[in-house]
């Protein structure tokens, strides 16, 4: 067995071919620069690399390696290679396996001589974890105090820590180059004899001899030595995913794994791992006075502490936080419309001119209804998007979502979500598209995969015209009692439903299909800090541009498709109706689409016999159970496109032509529809099981292809759309029959 064989993640399809490492070629030493996201990694490399830098790709992978050429004070040279940015080894993510690699030495990597990690000064607990795994894998190691300007007073002294650690801890400042000579003197005198690091956890003994067992499972090759034998141990533990494609751990070896997890009965390892690495960081820590602490001579508090006393307050700080999130809604529903309705006016502007210069035909039905109609229903996303991210980075960039994944972790990790999932769900009720985006906050790959398949649940805005269509036609405004009007109630009872839902889902899918363990979210809370606007729009800009250039394509596919079927093939008029030609149904949402010129009876007469009307037809056996007939089947099948698109296509079934604001017509026509034998089509039970069906079923491809995109997999989108679709049917199958059953 090879030595990397223990950790060989899957060669991505298209990779380039491994650059040689100018390291081997040379001879020379080679150094790693290693740390969290966000330290000023890459200032520090730049001022290393002194314009000398060489790009090539790590071994098997098409992630970019910057390495430049390093002089030290008496003239030797060494080789220093950036490391993608990774908060811990744990492996969890490219980035970790990346950085393992790199460190250990696996997967065609040099062994290197020394790892510079980069540290935040302000954030020295949460940037030393790193630091300390890499210590216990008993790789040399120099640290790079970074960024001692920005931390100011919270800044540790340099010298204490070097104390403490056991290695060499230079301050420097990237961005004007500070500290370079420093480092590079420590860094000769760690080559020429290195430091054993004064590094030593207390880990429980029942996890020492968990560790033990797991370390008797290793390869023969990373034997020897037993304190890095329980190093790499504790890394299996920790890197243990059920996704054997994202952690590559050899199957021996998770097997052991797996057999001391299922022997560990209620204690949680992960946490145990994690809290002992970081009670000793702490303990450690709290030996080194800051500036700051020694201003204040061990009283009054920061201010970061006195607003903290507030906001993370078990009452005061909910209270806060639903404040922000009103003011989040506020926006998503209220504040982005005037955006939407420019949106919308300006693509109907388009199709308008578009159908009054060009000839009738399939190529002006094709651009205005179909290209012109399916973008816009793409862009008017847009304004959402953009206000969400704006909160998203103003909280992130202040240091307050940190404060929002704290409070609302507990409450979420009972059903198997990450604190972080609350903002992204909360946002669901807006729309799915930007809150799946959103979920990018989020650092666990397996916590962004389950958020994403229990976001769409959550009742969107889009929904809320069928519910608005459903109630008002089949349900009278009676009250309950004579106080609780009983639309109001089915409306909020609607959202109540889809909510609890979600939470269902996501306990059985964190149970079965995205299983992992339940990692616990411990995290340096940042110090308050005013927002970098200019970062916020950069990542605003970024987020609407992925969304336009990736998402956008495919629904425009989609919702072609959908016109096409919806108008196709024509048909020639019934003897009984004025002969003239039917022009094709629109399956925008824009309110100042053309109105069809076509008699109402020819446009339902046109609309039964499309390839829509037919496939209505073909599902009416699957939908029937459900109390649906084929003309609600044209609807759903309209609906694809985008919710909303159900009340439009309905009234095109109904010979009504657009529906907008004004819906009365729809309603009148749906409730007086009537069978054979004089019953009612449309029951309140039967608008009952189409709300539940609507409120469960994945009917959006808007939200299918974002999926697609951030999982970069169709396998995802499928299985949305599959366990979504399948759970709508058999929940309103339920509820169609039972209630009809009780006779309703």
């Amino acid at each position: 067995m090879s030595m990397t064989e223990g950790f060989e993640p899957p060669v991505p399809k298209g990779a380039a071919p491994s650059n040689a490492d100018p390291a081997q070629e040379t001879g020379m030493p080679t150094l790693l620069l290693v740390g969290n996201p966000n330290v000023g990694k890459t200032s520090l490399f730049n001022r290393l690399a002194r314009r000398n830098e060489r790009v090539g790709n790590y071994p098997g992978i098409t992630v970019e390696r910057r390495s430049a050429e390093m002089p030290l004070p008496s003239g030797r040279r060494v080789v220093v290679s950036d490391v993608p940015g990774a908060y811990s080894l744990s492996a969890r993510s490219s980035e970790e396996q990346i950085a393992l690699q790199a460190i250990l030495g696996w997967a065609g990597n040099p062994r290197p001589d020394l790892v510079i990690v980069v540290v935040d000064a302000g954030q020295v607990v949460r940037n030393l974890y790193l630091a300390l795994q890499i210590i216990e894998l008993r790789v040399p190691v120099a640290i790079a105090l970074n960024m001692v300007d920005e931390a100011g007073d919270r800044a540790p002294s340099a010298a204490e820590l070097e104390r403490l650690l056991g290695v060499h801890v230079v301050p420097t400042n990237g961005r004007n180059g500070a500290g370079i000579r420093e480092l590079a003197a420590a860094v000769e005198a760690e080559l020429g004899e290195p430091r054993r690091p004064r590094v030593h956890v207390s880990y429980p003994a029942a996890l020492l001899h968990d560790v033990d067992r797991v370390a008797d499972a290793l390869p023969d090759e990373w034997k020897g030595n037993v304190e890095r034998q329980r190093a790499l141990a504790l890394w299996a533990l920790s890197s243990l995913e059920p996704d054997d494609e994202l952690t590559g751990i050899t199957p021996g070896l998770r097997e052991r794994a797996l057999e001391v997890f299922a022997g560990a009965g209620e204690r949680d390892l992960d946490r145990e791992i994690i809290e002992s690495r970081y009670q000793y960081l702490e303990a450690r820590l709290a030996e080194l006075p800051t500036r700051a602490s020694e201003a204040r001579g061990g009283r009054g508090l920061s201010r970061t502490e006195r607003i903290d006393r507030v906001l993370l307050h078990p009452a005061y700080g909910f209270a806060f936080f639903i404040a922000i999130m009103l003011l989040v809604f506020q926006s998503l529903f209220a504040w982005a419309d005037p955006a939407m309705s420019l949106v919308e006016g300006a693509f109907a502007a388009v199709h308008s001119a578009l159908e009054n210069n060009l000839p009738e035909g399939f190529v002006r039905d094709l651009l205005t209804l179909g290209v012109v109609d399916g973008v816009g229903n793409v862009v008017v996303f847009l304004p959402q998007i953009l206000l969400l991210f704006l909160f998203i980075g103003l909280l992130e960039d202040s240091g307050y979502m940190a404060r929002v994944a704290y409070l609302m972790d507990r409450a979420l990790r009972s059903v198997g979500l990450h604190g972080r999932a609350f903002v992204p769900m909360m946002s669901g009720y807006a729309c799915a598209v930007p809150a799946i985006m959103a979920t990018r906050t989020m650092e666990r790959r397996r916590d962004r995969l389950l958020t994403m398949l229990v976001v769409p649940l959550m009742s969107c805005s889009a929904r809320l015209p069928v519910y608005t269509l459903i109630i008002g036609a089949l349900f009278p405004p009676s009250s309950v009692f004579g106080v609780v009007p009983v639309q109001g109630l089915l409306m909020v009872a609607m959202y109540l439903f889809s909510t609890i839902i979600a939470l269902v889902a996501a306990a059985v899918l964190g149970r079965t299909l995205v299983k992992g363990r339940s990692v616990p979210l411990i995290l340096e809370l940042p110090p308050y800090r005013w927002p970098s606007f200019g970062s916020v729009l950069t990542m605003m800009w970024l987020r609407a541009r992925a969304f336009l250039s990736e998402a956008g394509s495919v629904i425009l596919a989609f919702t072609i498709l959908m016109w096409l079927l919806l108008s196709y093939p024509k048909v020639d008029p019934p003897t009984d109706a004025p002969s003239q030609p039917a022009p094709a149904a629109s399956v925008s949402v824009a309110p100042n689409d053309a109105k069809l010129e076509a008699t109402p009876s020819f446009e339902a007469y046109q609309l039964e016999r499309s390839f829509g009307g037919q496939l209505g037809k073909a599902i009416e056996p699957v939908i029937e159970p459900l109390g649906f007939d084929w003309k609600i089947g044209v609807g759903i099948v309209g609906a694809f496109a985008a919710r909303e698109v159900f009340v439009s296509t309905m009234g095109l079934v109904y010979g009504l032509g657009d529906v907008g604001d004004d819906d009365a017509p729809l309603r009148e026509r749906m409730r007086a529809e009537m069978h054979a034998d004089g019953k009612p089509v449309y029951t309140p039970l039967v608008g009952l099981s189409l709300m539940i069906f609507f409120a469960l079923a994945c009917q959006c491809m808007s939200t299918l292809a974002v999926v697609r995109r951030e999982t970069q997999s169709w396998r995802w989108p499928a299985f949305l759309f599959v366990y979504m679709t399948g759970l709508a049917w058999v929940t309103s199958f339920v509820v169609f029959q039972f209630g009809r059953a009780l006779g309703f």
